[in-house]
């Protein structure tokens, strides 16, 4: 007999595959999802949405195992899953580099307008050629800081040596091997906003870092500078964003990450201008 797992996103014709006839998959339906399937669910396949609590798991008795598409497992109850022994696991390392990537494109996307500039290349207002409009920040030798240097945060370091950027990070423990390594230096989160001309977040959710940057962080930063947050929406309280970019406290920002996700759409800061997202 196929195993049943349960996915609340659509799987890719190569994760498919993998399964075979092994499995049998069935997509989360929110409370609409049949009761009498989720009770024979041995397997879930999550990748942020919903929350699984053990309120959850508890209409999943023949659960097995939870897998997550991704690094973070902030969406699961650990210790609930603990309790009901069921093993959650997740794919370190895996998108490193991807998000190291998202998070370098976001910020230059971010820096030099490019979506503004898109969005204006392709309007009536556009009749004649002016060099000196949308030239945005500079990013090459500027200031980078990095908070949370984990894996994501080291790959981004490597990234900005490309642009000869001097690199700044803060992080729970310093890490001594990636200073000597990359050139990084390590700095207190109150210092690295106030020197760095872009601040990227990496950090994991946790409770400690909800909120991490809030309206009084967001004061501290130059208003010549971006925000960029590839770790989870709630790092970042977004009625404080919201009003550091109305009130052009920052140049900018860029994520990739709201909470929730997707915002609503009449949520004002799909509005901005200057927010890539």
């Amino acid at each position: 007999m196929p195993y049943q797992v349960l996915i609340d996103t659509p799987l890719n014709d190569e994760i498919m595959g993998m399964m075979g006839d092994a499995c049998v998959t069935h997509l989360w339906q929110g409370e609409e999802t049949d009761p009498a399937l989720l009770a024979q669910v041995e397997g879930y396949f999550t990748y942020g949405h919903p929350k699984v609590s053990g309120a959850t798991m508890d209409k999943m008795p023949k659960l097995r195992v939870i897998s997550n598409f991704g690094v973070g497992v902030d969406h699961i109850n650990l210790e609930d899953a603990k309790a009901r022994n069921i093993p959650v696991g997740n794919t370190p390392n895996l998108v490193d580099g991807a998000t190291a990537d998202m998070a370098f494109t976001l910020l230059v996307t971010a820096a030099r307008n490019v979506i503004i500039g898109e969005h204006y290349a392709r309007s009536d207002a556009f009749t004649h050629y002016d060099p000196s409009i949308l030239l945005g920040q500079e990013v090459y030798g500027q200031t980078l800081g990095i908070v949370g240097m984990g894996n994501i945060g080291t790959q981004l370091a490597r990234r900005a040596q490309g642009f000869d950027m001097k690199v700044l990070y803060h992080n729970r423990n310093r890490r001594p091997e990636t200073e000597a390594e990359l050139g990084v230096i390590y700095t207190e989160k109150e210092a690295l906003l106030r020197e760095a001309d872009f601040v990227v977040l990496t950090v994991p959710m946790t409770p400690e870092t909800r909120h991490l940057i809030s309206r009084a962080e967001l004061q501290m930063m130059k208003p010549t500078a971006v925000l960029v947050n590839v770790a989870r929406g709630g790092v970042v309280d977004h009625d404080a964003l919201l009003e550091a970019l109305q009130n052009q406290w920052i140049y900018a920002a860029a994520v990739d990450v709201t909470e929730p996700e997707p915002l609503p759409r009449d949520h004002p800061l799909l509005q901005q201008k200057n927010l890539v997202i």
